[in-house]
């Protein structure tokens, strides 16, 4: 790990967590602010479940252990992948921000059981699921890793 994947790690975790300090400072639980009419509003929720609300509506007492140790095995194992690579590249990058986001998501469901989701997009009827500043960077970081693979198979053909 070097000076700028902990810098992208902590500027992740750090703007996430300001983020959801606002809006729950800002908005009430449950209730939204229309932005952009007809496409996006800032929402406050809370979501019990992992990303796309998945295993929200699970009553299993196991589900906020599994996700916690879910998430601290992904921080080991790109922890790992980091101290072996400490180059700055794509590679790396996208493995410091889905490390912020996780550690990001991982703050709120160690605090409260569940993360704060805000960002809520929709168009008509058409409706996704609202996320936070550290499920973007997770998703950032696992497109730019997929982007490598593809690229890659494409070099070699």
């Amino acid at each position: 790990m070097n000076k700028t994947h902990l810098l992208t790690i902590a500027s992740v975790a750090g703007v996430d967590r300001i983020t959801k300090y606002l809006i729950t400072q800002h908005i009430p639980l449950d209730d939204d602010v229309e932005v952009i009419p007809g496409f996006f509003r800032l929402t406050h929720l809370r979501n019990p479940g992992s990303a796309f609300s998945l295993f929200a509506e699970s009553a299993s007492r196991w589900r906020t252990p599994a996700l916690v140790a879910f998430s601290i095995a992904a921080l080991v194992t790109i922890s790992v992948l980091l101290w072996k690579n400490r180059e700055t590249n794509l590679h790396t990058i996208a493995l410091s921000l889905v490390f912020g986001g996780t550690l990001g998501n991982l703050w709120d469901r160690l605090a409260s059981g569940a993360v704060t989701d805000f960002l809520d997009f929709y168009l008509g009827s058409h409706h996704w699921y609202p996320f936070n500043i550290a499920d973007s960077a997770i998703v950032v970081g696992a497109l730019l890793l997929l982007s490598e693979v593809f690229f890659a198979q494409l070099k070699e053909a």
